[in-house]
Formats: structure tokens, sequence, C-alpha cells
């Protein structure tokens, strides 16, 4: 299994680095994939992921993306009550064939997977976008990575032992600080770079920092919807690490904290 899982690391890190370099229409077209099947995995949880429900959500997804990319989001709340509208209509008009859990979980995937994830385009594109996209890799797999020597070496306060048993205080405080300090790290690497952001280390500890606390906040999300549903993984998309979600749950949650803190900072 650590082979499989290590394999499979070293694939996807080479994937997410080539895609990520390259940017433009590479990227977009990525993370729409990766959206559509993370949206597929959330839907199959609840068994609408090929029902017409799911093919409204797979769609939503699709034209949200494009509005993107085309610069059209003044138009995302229209789209966002149209989503719902039609939602609510199929809901209506084949009762008793969906549940009103089912129509909720299709709404909620559309800005659980979709919207989220978005922002991983969103932040490559802005003003040194091509440097600030990876801190929310350094604040996502850096902290999930620091949070766990932390608590395997001093864990002992357990946090939320029913939803996961593993994770400790002392892990959520040393995945902050490690964030941090990567954050420090790369923004004294790369602030020759930087053109749009006065102190990158600062900005970068501070960015870093926060995205690893909403980090652990989205993988624990994602571990209750699982536990809800007594699964152990979304899917075995990828060997050694399930699916999508499973992979990247906390990307989702990090990518719009980076844009955001950007943007501000």
């Amino acid at each position: 299994m650590f082979w499989i899982r290590l394999r499979s690391s070293v694939i996807l890190m080479l994937i997410t680095i080539t895609t990520i370099v390259l940017g433009g229409n590479v990227l977009f077209g990525t993370v729409l994939a990766i959206s559509l099947i993370g949206m597929m995995e959330l839907y199959r949880t609840i068994k609408i992921n090929k029902s017409l429900l799911g093919i409204i959500g797979y769609l939503a997804c699709i034209a949200l993306d494009f509005l993107i990319l085309y610069q059209y989001e003044q138009y995302n709340m229209v789209l966002f009550i149209a989503f719902l509208l039609i939602l609510l209509l199929i809901y209506v008009f084949t009762f008793p064939k969906y549940s009103s859990e089912q129509v909720s979980i299709v709404f909620l995937g559309l800005f659980y997977v979709g919207v989220m994830l978005s922002y991983l385009y969103k932040v490559r594109v802005i003003e040194d976008g091509a440097y600030l996209v990876w801190l929310i890799f350094i604040g996502a797999w850096g902290s999930d990575t620091s949070a766990y020597c932390t608590g395997m070496l001093i864990g002992k306060h357990k946090i939320l032992p029913k939803l996961s048993p593993k994770k400790s205080l002392e892990g959520c405080i040393g995945g902050v600080i490690g964030a941090a300090l990567l954050g420090i790290l790369y923004g004294t690497i790369i602030k020759n770079q930087i053109t749009g952001i006065t102190n990158p280390q600062f900005a970068f500890a501070i960015i870093c920092g926060a995205s690893s606390i909403i980090s652990q906040i989205g993988d624990l999300a994602a571990s209750a919807i699982k536990r809800n549903h007594d699964i152990k993984d979304y899917g075995k998309l990828i060997p050694g690490h399930g699916g999508i979600l499973d992979r990247f749950d906390s990307i989702i949650f990090v990518a719009p904290i980076v844009y955001s803190l950007a943007k501000i900072l």
C-alpha cells in the first residue's frame, strides 16, 4: 500500500506542477475536469450521480467555469438562481422520485466543489498568480504534513475522537505553525519576483496560517460527510488515496481563502 500511495502521489504531483506552470486553458480544463469528477463523487454518496438532478449539476458547473473564463462573473447570481429554480421544478414535477435531501446536495455540490475549486484557476490568473497559486498547496498539503508529523511526535489531546480519532490539538496547532513557517520560507525565496505585495514573508505567513485552519476544517467536513453515509473513500480514481474529494478536500477550502487574502494583502 505504501508504494501504491507513493507512486500515486508522485504522478499527482507531476500533473499538478505541469498544469499550474502551464496555466491558461490547460489549468482551466484540468480544474473543470476535477470539479466535475468531484461533484460526481459527492452525488454518488446519495445515488444521484447518473440522475437528471446530477446532470443538471454538472451542466451548472460547466456554465459557471465558462462564465469565469470569459469574465462574465457578474452573471453568476443569475446562474445560481436559475440552477435552484430548475432543481425545484424537477423536484416538483417528478415527485416523489427525488427527496429534498437529494435536491439540497445537488445544489450544495455546485458551491462545495465547483465554486470553491474555481478559485484555483482564479488565483493563477491574478497579478503574481504564477507564484501565489503555490500558497494553496502550501496551506493545504504543507499543513497536512506538518499536522501529521506534530501529531505523531507529541499529539496527546484528541479534539474530535468520534469524527477523526487520530487528530490531536497539538497536531492542529503544529499544522498552522508549520504552514506559516513554510509561507515565510517561500516568501523569502521568491520575494524579488513578487510585485503586488510589499512584504511577501509576512503576507505569506498570514495566508498560509489562515489556510491551514480552513484546510483542517475542510478535511473534517469531508470526513463528516463520509461518516454520515458510511463510506471510507469518495472513490477509487487515485490508487491508495481514494477519489478526487479525498485528495482535494483541503484544496477546496483553501483556494478561496488564498484568493481573498492575496487581494486584501
